[in-house]
């Protein structure tokens, strides 16, 4: 697996981790981050505002198609759902 560049920031309580067990705790969050940050799941939680077309789109394959582009057209926006 592809380890992704990014950045973490780990607020724990305990300060009695050691390095080794907040190195694990890290490879974990990295592990779940890249089964659940892919194009299917961001299009599932999201809409995209299309203000040139005067358009809501919800729809799973409308939000993917339009979001799998590099780079948003003028006056859309991708909005999340919550």
């Amino acid at each position: 697996m592809k380890t992704p560049n990014r950045d973490l920031l780990v607020l724990v309580k305990d300060e009695y981790h050691n390095e080794s067990m907040m190195q694990h705790e890290l490879q974990e969050l990295n592990r779940l981050l890249y089964h659940f940050e892919t194009l299917d799941t961001i299009a599932v939680a999201h809409e995209v505002f299309d203000v040139n077309r005067g358009k809501v789109i919800e729809r799973h394959a409308g939000v993917k198609k339009i979001l799998g582009n590099k780079v948003l057209k003028p006056f859309q926006f991708a909005c999340n759902k919550n």
